[in-house]
């Protein structure tokens, strides 16, 4: 029995350091070979292992307790360091990834603001809004053909190629109020 704790405790250490390496192209093997359990992931499993194969050794080499006793306490810590690793590692790393992140094409049908004017058929500049606390600069041509001065309130109607193609609008039509 001795040497299946050897094992786990190793093969577990072994793919810490890996991990730690490769952690992108190791995750993602593994994920796709362990079933889709909720709580039940790579990192959770492994984690489990490795704690069975040292809880094992340890009591194996340590106590008088049979191996079947040996073995029930083993996968009992292994359980219990398992749970740990997902409830205090894995699931608040999966929560908070959220990403400020956006595309392009995003930006269709948001309001925007004219920071540089945009001619009749030319190029000027627009500031968004994206997300909470974040505000971007991009190229903007009027869609329309009409001259838009600075300061006048934007709807992105189209992108292409990198440019936002707006239209005005007039923000006192909906709210009764200058933004």
């Amino acid at each position: 029995m001795e040497t299946v704790f050897w094992a786990c405790f190793i093969g577990g250490a072994l793919y810490a350091i890996v991990v730690i390496l490769f952690d992108d192209i190791i995750g993602a093997a593994l994920d796709s070979f362990v079933p889709d359990i909720p709580g039940l992931d790579a990192i959770t499993l492994v984690g489990g292992i490795t704690v069975f194969g040292g809880t094992g050794l340890l009591l194996d080499h340590y106590t008088d307790l049979g191996t079947g006793t040996v073995l029930l306490l083993s996968l009992l810590s292994a359980i219990v360091a398992g749970a740990a690793v997902f409830f205090l590692y894995v699931r608040p790393m999966r929560d908070s990834e959220n990403s400020t992140g956006y595309s392009e094409q995003d930006m269709t049908g948001m309001l925007a603001e004219v920071l540089v004017p945009i001619p009749a058929s030319g190029y000027g500049e627009v500031m968004l809004r994206m997300g909470p606390a974040g505000v971007t600069g991009r190229i903007a041509a009027s869609l329309d053909g009409e001259p838009i001065e600075a300061g006048a309130d934007v709807l992105v109607v189209e992108v292409r190629d990198g440019t936002l193609y707006v239209t005005k609008v007039d923000m006192d039509r909906f709210d009764g109020s200058k933004r």
